[in-house]
């Protein structure tokens, strides 16, 4: 039997649209902001971008060197 491991993917995910209501963007400008590196996704099975809490915390905060340009 193998012993559970602490993965990265256990961190809480946002979808485009909880991110956008945090930026108070549209949902495709999250995925344009993806698409242009600014914001790293992860995408699910179904083929659907997740964004991680923290990095979208520390984005919206301005903890990061990465700007972002709506």
């Amino acid at each position: 039997m193998t012993t559970p491991r602490h993965r990265p993917e256990s961190e809480p995910l946002l979808t485009p649209s909880e991110v956008a209501t945090l930026f108070r963007v549209d949902p495709k400008t999250v995925t344009r902001w993806a698409k242009a590196g600014k914001l790293t996704s992860i995408r699910t099975l179904g083929g659907h971008r997740r964004y991680r809490e923290s990095e979208v915390r520390a984005l919206l905060e301005g903890n990061t060197q990465a700007t972002v340009d709506a």
